[in-house]
């Protein structure tokens, strides 16, 4: 059964799991009623993170415009422009061993594509969860639904896989950012 974890909260990934190593990373979300007449994108990022919580390049943020690390250890499963259905909206399977002994965390975002022309913002979206399901027997590990009531953000880091004494663990973040995906890569060092 799948650990439930609120915002701030912690667990081991790696060290009660021997011989875990593929991932999928799962990311879900329904949209309010919403009358504006634009339909919304949520779009999914991952940034792969050194110790200064910045990427080493441009290279080190998959997302719908680079679906693969070089490393091939972080791929991202493809863009949902619409987010209808059941279960995940977005993966992005990690292969723990193929991550760069120098990136410690992976960073796992949403970001609302075009939010400021289209006037929408995550106050208009529920439901939001991210999920780590082991791809060997299709095990979800990890859920954190997101709880908090957002008014003004565009960009929200959901949560993040660390490094911590040469075990993975995963970090329930839920800390959202007004500016949409410009500002979540300024944050990171992506140049934009």
């Amino acid at each position: 059964m799948a650990v439930s974890l609120v915002k701030g909260q912690k667990v081991d990934l790696t060290k009660g799991n021997p011989g875990l190593s593929k991932l999928v990373v799962g990311l879900g979300w329904d949209v309010n009623k919403y009358s504006g007449g634009s339909a919304f994108d949520l779009d999914t990022e991952a940034f792969l993170l050194g110790s200064n919580g910045k990427v080493k390049s441009d290279g080190d943020f998959v997302f719908y415009g680079n679906l693969k690390h070089a490393c091939g250890g972080v791929e991202h499963m493809g863009d949902n422009l619409t987010g209808e259905g059941e279960g995940d909206d977005e993966q992005i399977v990690v292969d723990l061993t193929k991550i760069p002994a120098d990136v410690e965390k992976i960073a796992f975002t949403v970001t609302i594509y075009d939010c400021e022309n289209r006037a929408q913002n995550f106050g208009q979206v529920e439901n939001a969860f991210i999920r780590i399901v082991d791809q060997a027997n299709n095990t979800e590990l990890v859920r954190y639904d997101l709880c908090e009531d957002f008014s003004i953000e565009t960009a929200i880091v959901f949560a993040e896989l660390y490094r911590h004494n040469g075990e993975w663990k995963f970090n329930a973040i839920g800390s959202g950012f007004a500016g949409g995906l410009k500002e979540l890569c300024m944050n990171y060092g992506v140049n934009v």
